[in-house]
């Protein structure tokens, strides 16, 4: 319980500045032990407003659903489609307001708030990333802004020469703890401080992952100096802005939109859909000669995986520019629900029951689902996992190390045998992929050991950390790239 709570007025200037909190902690607390997830204040003189939508994504002509909460008579929201020059596309001022209680459980069971505002997509509306800003003045001064989103995906028609992104969105609700948990930690479980394998989409974004301003730290921005201790500088971040302690770790904000932007100012046409949509609607994929992927994609369905696998023998190409090909998922109601046991599977998962175990809920290497990422992507996850960050390569390059610039993929770039590309931008880490390999004659060329097919060529890598993995499939550890 707080032992102080100054509400203070501030100043009309400020967004999400809330009272002051004066709280106790014993001597052996510390950042690891002390995780905040965000929640509403619950206090009816500090306005606030959190909404969500009924779906991740939507086609154009279909109804948007706004679910919310706010102990504030009037809100507003405003939809932008995001991109280089935000357009906003959709806008309502003095929607009435009204206060619902959050469920203890709401990360698992969802926030099953009523609906406060609906809005039918124009159908000439083109896919892309909508970012929703709903807000509420505060007596006080200022404003409480909350971001959310959506995703208006293509209409199936076939798209001569355009791009079709794929968000990993699986892994932005992993790493979703609104309301009290997600995959890695929180506030489940009988002594209120365990994951949960259950994670619902009926639930706002947590602070970050949708938007950041532009100075938010990445996490292999700092390289750490020799014999000094550690720094964190995203989390330090996220503690003095009141942004989540999982925001640089997955989101549009921190990866996808950057690729989103890159590509609109080079001039590539790109529609954009959800995991959910590639597990749910893989049919979307056939109307594309390229399906992009790119930022952190740790969770998969098997169905996602047989959908890409079906569209490359197809004919169709997959440019991963993605990593940490991690975790099988399940998806339930309608993908609504995310189900993940992780490394409590074999114990946990009721999938076990019924004897299936291709579709257990743990790394794709283990040794019950037998499914190795390389057979899909080319690398698994579990076969690079940590690079750059805290004590895992802490002074690598952050770039890649070329050993076959006479691939294609390498034409017109000017590099040379043993170059480093990628390491200004520092854009290895912090959880990779690898493969198991051996060097012949200067060269690096798969085993094959870890499920990785003859095919796959090494053309660039450098150093991470492995994951143990040895309880899971039984694998001894291996060199990695």
């Amino acid at each position: 319980m707080p032992l102080y709570d100054d509400p203070t007025a501030r100043p009309d200037s400020t967004v999400n500045v809330g009272p002051r909190l004066v709280y106790p902690t014993s001597g052996d607390h510390h950042w690891q032990e002390m995780r905040p997830f965000e929640a509403p204040r619950g206090d009816p003189a500090w306005h606030e407003i959190h909404v969500y939508t009924d779906a991740i994504s939507y086609a154009p002509g279909e109804t948007v659903e706004f679910h919310g909460s706010t102990n504030a008579e009037a809100w507003t929201i405003a939809v932008t489609r995001d991109g280089l020059n935000p357009v906003v596309v959709h806008r309502e001022e003095g929607l009435p307001g009204r206060a619902t209680p959050t469920p203890a459980d709401a990360y698992e069971a969802g926030c099953n708030w009523p609906v406060l505002h609906r809005w039918t997509l124009p159908a000439d509306l083109p896919s892309g990333f909508y970012l929703v800003e709903s807000s509420v003045a505060r007596q006080q001064g200022g404003r409480f802004v909350q971001h959310h989103f959506f995703v208006v995906r293509p209409s199936g028609a076939v798209q001569p020469g355009r791009l079709l992104h794929v968000l990993p969105t699986c892994t932005y609700t992993a790493y979703n703890d609104w309301g009290g948990a997600n995959h890695y930690g929180g506030s489940h479980g009988p002594a209120r401080n365990a994951m949960s394998p259950l994670l619902s989409l009926q639930r706002p974004w947590t602070r970050g992952l949708v938007k950041l301003p532009e100075n938010a730290p990445r996490i292999c921005a700092t390289i750490p100096e020799p014999m000094m201790p550690l720094r964190y500088d995203f989390k330090e971040w996220s503690y003095a802005n009141g942004f989540s302690y999982y925001y640089a770790a997955t989101g549009w904000a921190q990866y996808d939109r950057h690729f989103a932007l890159w590509a609109e100012r080079e001039g590539y046409a790109v529609d954009t859909i959800t995991q959910t949509d590639l597990h749910l609607r893989p049919e979307l994929l056939e109307s594309y000669a390229c399906v992009v992927i790119v930022g952190h994609d740790e969770y998969w369905t098997r169905e996602m995986r047989l959908a890409i696998e079906s569209y490359v023998e197809r004919g169709g190409h997959l440019a991963r520019f993605g990593a940490n090909f991690t975790w099988q998922i399940r998806l339930e109601e309608e993908g609504k629900r995310q189900v993940c046991y992780k490394s409590n599977a074999h114990k946990e998962d009721p999938i076990r029951a019924t004897g299936d175990d291709a579709r257990l809920t743990s790394a794709w290497e283990d040794r019950h689902v037998r499914w190795p990422g390389a057979s899909t992507v080319g690398v698994n996850g579990l076969g690079g996992t940590y690079a750059n960050w805290g004590r895992f390569t802490p002074r690598g390059s952050r770039g890649f190390t070329v050993y076959r610039p006479e691939h294609w993929a390498f034409a017109g770039t000017d590099l040379s045998y043993g170059d480093i590309f990628g390491a200004e931008a520092r854009i290895f880490g912090y959880e990779v992929d690898g493969v198991d390999y051996t060097f012949r004659d200067g060269l690096p060329f798969p085993t094959g050991k870890d499920g990785t097919p003859d095919s796959v060529e090494i053309l660039a890598m450098t150093p991470a950390v492995m994951a143990r993995i040895s309880t899971l499939s039984g694998v001894p550890s291996l060199p990695v790239g």
